[in-house]
Order: structure tokens, then C-alpha cells, then sequence
């Protein structure tokens, strides 16, 4: 085949050219290489073959020559290696031949002895094949055992599992799968049922999550509900540890202590600078078993779910959510019932609940790392002082009863202290209560304007009567009175100058003050605090109410001049009285009137604008009365004579205004102060009432509807101006000087002179002098009398 291959290459090949000695040589050297690289490469032919006749032309046809030199120079060595061996092989195969009689023979011995030895093994190979058998099987079961060994723990763990989800043992069981994934299953995992494992306890633990976020809700619902237990509690003994400090305060001037047994949550309180400690267990001479949070509450599902969703790692979700809820929690404790106004217990249980969240927060914030902050507590703390301040000043300002304003205060102040006992501030609450105040006093000036206004409508308006030493010392152990003459007097009955309403009034204003000190109680204000906010108070009550119901008792109606007379007195008594009220203040307050910001009583400003106002009042109806007998004049203007007497009308006036001035002339005159105050009533009144009384019968000649008027009617006039004078110069009012009363008519009296005398000419030649006779007559008035005297 290489032979006919050389061949068709050969003949394909053109006849090379002739070449020198040296490229012979060359030529030679590189068919030399290629006859190497074809002989030990087993390369395609065509890259040796291109390279061959790319190098020179015709170089195909040398190339050829020296490919059948060297073919026959390699049959000539074959044909002496094939000669060389050929004997040897002869003689081989001979030998073949001789040992192939041997091999048949050897052949049918082993094969005789394979028959019996496989006849032989035949029942050892099965009893071997059963070895085999229990071998492997026994191999197996110690597989097996050693497999189940290392299942059985996880089956074990896992069964823990189920029981302590059923046991509702959260914590333990999400421990439990911690182990499980970590050590456990991963040396069995390529089990199916290790898989289904793993599988699942991610579900498990979504339904652990689930599971305990239900007890939260529950948890959170039921503390909601028992809030108000909860501050129920810590506010009734916060009152017990405000009293127990009262009696700690009396007991330390002895050196008696008894220590207390204040604790809702286990921790130490320090309220007003006295450190309450805790209690281990050795008070055994305590009056009552101590209450804490965890009595009212049980915290274990939030302590539960803290450390389950901690242990999932999702533990800020949980404080978050929890965190959320208290916050809607705390707005709805935070919103009051519509009534909560009517009645002390709508406040108690307001308080109730606010106080039992925070302690419950407060509880949590010490129980817990982290679930909640100080700054947190705080937030909420702000948000809800601010909601209570507004609900309190909203809800306060219905109030109308000072009993439930003063219990609200009471409300607030142990409110205020449980909270504080607790670590939140509690300032805004204090300063809330002054305002609480300012309305616990609107209520009270409105409860006293009523007794007040009772007492003046049940008074007599007369002197006290006492028939016995018993009563007089019953009425000057109510009032301050005190009264040389009367109590010179040994013998009974007497009257004392006030009536029944001064000393009525003098204990009520004091009953006021105790009812305004009642609010200043626990308010952790200086007695300098409480002393001026009682003399404000009772300064309100006494310029205010005391005052505007005196004004509105003057002004009545079926008030009259004698009743109005008493007023005076009985204002001049409670004005005296006022330096006993504020010695009063100072007895309770501890509080010297010297000091120098003590408010003063106002009493004596009141008690005089009453007193001007009631003889403003006497003048006014004494004019109103004179304005009524005047109505009743029935003059005829047009008579011919007079009738030689008075008339009737103003007789009648003259007799009243003697009757009514008699009542201040039998005011009691044993006190200096009371005559002096009645004889000064009694000149004014009497002086007002002459001067109206002769401007209202000179308006009567004056009037426009007065056209004529005759010397008969100015006669009859005369007679009645004649009486009118008569009574100035009788002294029914004594004190006056001289004709200082008569003076009030002088006007009409030179206006009458004049006309009865006709004295025209003196009139008009004296004109403007001051040595006139008619010098209080009025041209004009003169003028228009005498015309209507021409026209009668």
C-alpha cells in the first residue's frame, strides 16, 4: 500500500531541474528532515509535502527519487532481518505443535477437577451465600442502630417540642428549636422526615408568634379592665402613706417610729423628703398585707412574648406594637364620660384608671430591658397631663357644688402624690389647683349668696331681744359685741342695738373661711400661702356677695325706714366686727397681720358703701313718699278766700314726716357711735326731705298747666307753707342750729311775702342788693306767677 501511495505521488510530481553541489547538499538535509518527520509524526501529508515543494521548483521530482532510494534501501533491510529470524520461527512453531497435544491433555484434567471441586463447593457456596446474607444483614441492623441513634435524639427533642407547645411553654419550645437546627438536625438532615422537620419549624414558630401576640392582646385588654383596680389601690395607699406621714411628723418629737408598708410594685418611694424602704418579708407587725402590681396583674404573657419575639430576633416589632397599643390604651383611659361632672365617683374612677396604666407602665419600664424607656414613659406621661389639665378645668367649670369641688380637689391632690410617689412630675397638677380654687370659691360665694340672701329675708329688722343672762352670753359668743351700758345693766330683758341677721352673718363669713381653708389643706403651700388666699377669699365674699346682697336688700321694695334704719346699724356692728375676722384668720393661720405681704380685710369699705346706700335709700323713698301726699293736693286755684286752715293732704304729710323721724330719734342712744350715726341719718333725712318738700310746692305754682291762679288760692297756699315752717321750726329732728331747717323755704316763703304783701315796689327798688327782703325771689319765677295771678 506505501508502495502504491509513493507511486501516484511520484508520477503527480514534475521532473526537477538541475542544481549545483551545495544545493544538492541542501536539498538532501531537507528531504532528510522530511523523511524523518514523516517516518516518526503521524502528521497529515500535506503540510510536509507544501513545505517540500514550495522550497524549489521541480523539487517534487528529486524528492521522489530519494523517496524510492530510500523505500528499497528499507526492503533490502527487512528481507535481512526476516532472513535472520526465520529458523527461529520454524523451530517454534514445531514446538506449538508438541505442547498443543499437552495443553488438550491439561485441558481435560482442569476441567475434570472444576467439576469436582464446583460438585464439592457447591454447599459450602451456600452456606457461604448465607453468611454473605447475615453478614449484610447484620451490617445493616448496625447501620441502622447507629442511624436510629443518632434519630432518636432529634425525635426525642422534637416530641419535647410538642409537649411544650401543648404545655404553652413558648420560650422553652422556641429554645427547643434552636437546638434542634442547630445541632440536632444537621447530622441527620438527608433523612425525609429531618426535612419535614426543618420544614415545619418555621411554621411553628410564625404560630409561637402568633400565639403569643393573642396572650399580648389578651394581656393588654385584661389590664385595661383592671386599671381601675390598679389605681384603686395605689391611690388608697398613697392616702394611707400621706397620713402615716402626718402621724410620723407628731411621732418624731417623741422618738417613735413605726416603719410604714407603702409599696405597689416592690420598690422603694420617697414622698416629701421621707424615704419609704422596701420590706423582705421581716414587718411581721404590719396592719395589712402589702399589695403590688403583680397581685392585681400578671405580667407573665408580656414578659413571655418579650422573650419569644427576642429570641426570633424580631423583638423591636413587639416593643413597637406594644408601644403602639398603650399609646391607643391611654387615649381612651384619657377620655372622660360625658356626667363625670355630676358626681365624685365619675372622678374617682377617671383617676383610677389613669393611675392604674401608669403604674402599670411604671411596672414594665422596671420589669423589663427595654420594652419600655424612661423617655417613653415620659412622652405619654406629658400627653396625658396635658388632656387631664384640659378635662379637669372643662369638667370643674360645671360644677356648682363646692362639696364635689372640694372632693375633686381632695381627688387631685392624692392623685398628684400617687404619681409623684412614682417618679412622674406632677407641678402642672398643683398649679391646675389654684384654679380649681378660684372655682371651689365661685361656688362657695354662690352657696353663701343664698344663706345670705335667706338670712336678710327671715330677720325682723329690730333690736335683738334677750330675756336671760343665757341668751345675751348664746348672742355674744356668736358676736363680737361688746357694749359698756348693756353690760352695766344687771337687769333683763335688754336689746342689743343689730338684730338677729349680724350675728347670723358674722358666723357664716366664718364658716366660709373654714370652708375656704378646707381646699388650702395638703396643697404643700406655706402658711403665709394659705393665710392670703383665706383673706382674699373672704374680701370676695365680702365685697362681692355680702355687698351685692346688701345692695339688693336695700333696694327691695317692701323695705322701709325703719328696716333701712337697721341696716345702718347692723352694717356699723359688722364693720366693727371685721378686725375679729382677721384676728380669727391669724388664729388659724399662725400668721402675724404684721407681715408684710398680708392681705388685708376689706370689710370696712363694704359695710360703709351698704350704709351710703341705705341712706341714699332713705332719702329716696322719704322723697317718694312726700312725691305721693303731693299727688293728693287738690287745690282750687280759682277760690275767692281761703279756707282758714291747712289742707288736709299736707297735714297728713306733716304727721308722717313727725312719725318717721321719731324712729330715729328712738334709735337706742346708749352707744355714743350709734346716736351720733342716727342723729347724722336723721339731719339728712330730715333736711332732704324739707328741701323736696318746698321744690315740689314751688313746682306746683309753676306749672305750664297752671294758666290762673287767684289771691284766695295763694292765700290757702300760704297756710300750708305756714305749716310746712311750723314743722322745720318744731326740731322733729333734734341737732339742727338755729332756723338751719326753716331755710329750705325760704324760697317759697319771700316768693309768697311777696304777693301776699304786694310789696312790688320794695321788691323792685331793693333788686340785687343783699340786704334785700326778697332777695330769694327769682324775677323770672315772679314774673310768671304774677301773670297767672292777673289772669284769675
Amino acid at each position: 500500500m506505501r508502495d502504491m501511495s509513493v507511486d501516484r505521488v511520484h508520477a503527480a510530481l514534475p521532473d526537477p531541474p538541475l542544481q549545483s553541489e551545495e544545493e544538492n547538499r541542501e536539498e538532501e538535509k531537507a528531504f532528510g528532515n522530511a523523511f524523518a518527520e514523516l517516518e516518526s509524526v503521524d502528521l497529515p501529508l500535506g503540510t510536509t509535502l507544501r513545505s517540500i515543494y514550495d522550497d524549489q521548483p521541480n523539487a517534487h521530482k528529486r524528492f521522489m527519487e530519494k523517496l524510492d532510494a530510500r523505500i528499497r534501501n528499507h526492503d533490502r533491510e527487512i528481507e535481512k532481518m526476516c532472513n535472520f529470524h526465520h529458523q527461529g520461527f520454524v523451530d517454534a512453531i514445531t514446538e506449538l505443535l508438541k505442547v498443543r497435544a499437552d495443553a488438550e491433555k491439561l485441558m481435560g484434567q482442569v476441567t475434570d477437577t472444576n467439576r469436582r471441586l464446583q460438585e464439592a463447593g457447591r454447599e459450602v457456596t451456600a452456606q457461604t451465600e448465607e453468611v454473605i446474607r447475615c453478614r449484610i444483614q447484620q451490617r445493616n441492623m448496625a447501620t441502622t442502630v447507629e442511624k436510629l441513634q443518632l434519630c432518636i435524639p432529634v425525635l426525642e427533642m422534637y416530641s419535647k417540642l410538642k409537649e411544650q407547645l401543648e404545655s404553652k411553654r413558648y420560650y422553652a419550645a422556641l429554645k427547643t428549636m434552636e437546638q434542634l437546627e442547630k445541632v440536632y438536625i444537621p447530622r441527620v438532615s438527608h433523612y425525609r422526615f429531618c426535612q419535614i422537620m426543618a420544614e415545619n419549624l418555621p411554621r411553628l414558630r410564625e404560630e409561637i408568634k402568633e400565639i403569643s401576640m393573642s396572650d399580648l392582646k389578651d394581656f393588654l385588654e385584661s389590664i385595661r379592665k383592671h386599671s381601675d383596680k390598679v389605681g384603686e389601690t395605689a391611690m388608697r395607699q398613697a392616702q394611707q402613706h400621706r397620713t402615716f406621714n402626718s402621724a410620723v411628723a407628731k411621732q418624731a418629737s417623741t422618738g417613735h417610729y413605726t416603719k410604714p408598708m407603702y409599696s405597689l410594685n416592690g420598690r422603694t418611694h420617697t414622698h416629701n423628703g421621707l424615704m419609704i424602704e422596701e420590706d423582705s418579708g421581716e414587718e411581721e407587725e404590719a396592719d395589712e398585707e402589702v399589695l403590688t402590681a403583680q397581685d392585681l396583674v400578671d405580667f407573665s404573657p408580656v414578659y413571655r412574648c418579650l422573650h419569644i419575639y427576642t429570641v426570633l430576633g424580631d423583638r423591636e416589632t413587639f416593643e413597637n406594637y406594644y408601644r403602639k397599643q398603650r399609646k391607643k390604651q391611654a387615649r381612651l383611659v384619657l377620655q372622660p364620660q360625658a356626667n363625670m361632672h355630676e358626681t365624685v365617683e365619675g372622678y374617682r374612677r377617671y383617676f383610677n384608671q389613669i393611675v392604674g396604666f401608669f403604674v402599670v407602665e411604671d411596672h414594665i419600664l422596671h420589669a423589663t430591658q427595654g420594652l419600655v424607656t424612661r423617655a417613653f414613659t415620659d412622652e405619654l406621661w406629658n400627653m396625658a397631663l396635658s388632656k387631664i389639665i384640659a378635662v379637669l378645668r372643662t369638667h370643674s367649670s360645671y360644677c356648682e357644688d363646692p362639696d364635689l369641688v372640694l372632693e375633686l380637689k381632695n381627688l387631685i391632690v392624692i392623685f398628684a402624690d400617687t404619681l409623684q410617689g412614682y417618679g412622674f412630675p406632677v407641678n402642672r397638677l398643683f398649679d391646675l389647683l389654684f384654679e380649681v380654687r378660684d372655682q371651689y370659691n365661685e361656688t362657695l360665694l354662690k352657696k353663701w349668696a343664698l344663706v345670705f340672701r335667706e338670712i336678710f329675708e327671715l330677720d325682723n329688722y329690730s333690736p335683738i331681744p334677750v330675756e336671760t343672762e343665757e341668751e345675751y352670753k348664746h348672742v355674744v359668743s356668736r358676736f363680737p359685741f361688746h357694749d359698756t351700758e348693756i353690760e352695766k345693766q344687771q337687769d333683763f330683758p335688754k336689746k342689743l342695738p343689730m338684730s338677729q341677721s349680724v350675728p347670723q352673718i358674722y358666723t357664716q363669713v366664718k364658716e366660709f373661711i373654714y370652708a375656704s381653708l378646707k381646699f388650702s389643706e395638703s396643697l404643700h403651700r406655706s402658711s403665709t400661702e394659705i393665710d392670703d388666699m383665706l383673706r382674699k377669699s373672704t374680701n370676695l365674699l365680702l365685697t362681692r356677695t355680702l355687698s351685692s346682697c346688701l345692695q339688693n336688700l336695700i333696694k327691695k321694695p317692701h323695705i322701709g325706714l325703719t328696716e333701712l334704719v337697721q341696716i345702718i346699724i347692723n352694717t356699723t356692728h359688722l364693720e366693727q366686727a371685721c378686725r375679729y375676722l382677721e384676728e380669727f384668720i391669724t388664729n388659724i393661720t399662725n400668721v402675724s397681720p404684721e407681715t408684710v405681704h398680708t392681705t388685708r380685710l376689706y370689710g370696712l369699705s363694704t359695710f360703709k358703701d351698704a350704709r351710703h346706700a341705705a341712706e341714699g335709700e332713705i332719702y329716696t323713698k322719704l322723697n317718694q313718699k312726700i312725691d305721693e301726699f303731693i299727688q293728693l293736693a287738690d287745690y282750687e286755684w280759682g277760690m275767692a278766700e281761703s279756707d282758714g286752715r291747712a289742707s288736709g293732704y299736707l297735714m297728713d304729710l306733716i304727721n308722717f314726716l313727725r312719725s318717721t323721724f321719731q324712729v330715729f330719734t328712738h334709735l337706742p342712744n346708749n352707744n355714743n357711735d350709734h346716736a351720733s350715726m342716727s342723729g347724722k341719718v336723721a339731719q339728712t333725712a330730715c333736711m332732704s326731705a324739707c328741701k323736696h318738700l318746698s321744690t315740689s310746692l314751688m313746682q306746683m305754682l309753676l306749672d305750664t298747666e297752671l294758666k290762673q291762679i287767684s289771691m284766695g288760692a295763694i292765700q290757702q297756699f300760704n297756710l300750708d307753707v305756714i305749716q310746712c315752717e311750723l314743722f322745720a321750726s318744731s326740731e322733729p329732728v333734734p341737732g339742727f342750729q338755729g332756723d338751719t331747717l326753716q331755710l329750705a323755704f325760704i324760697d317759697l316763703r319771700q316768693l309768697l311775702d311777696l304777693f301776699m304783701v304786694w310789696d312790688w315796689s320794695t321788691y323792685l327798688a331793693d333788686y340785687g342788693q343783699p340786704t334785700s327782703k326778697y332777695l330769694r325771689v327769682n324775677p323770672a319765677t315772679a314774673l310768671a306767677l304774677l301773670e297767672k295771678v292777673y289772669r284769675g
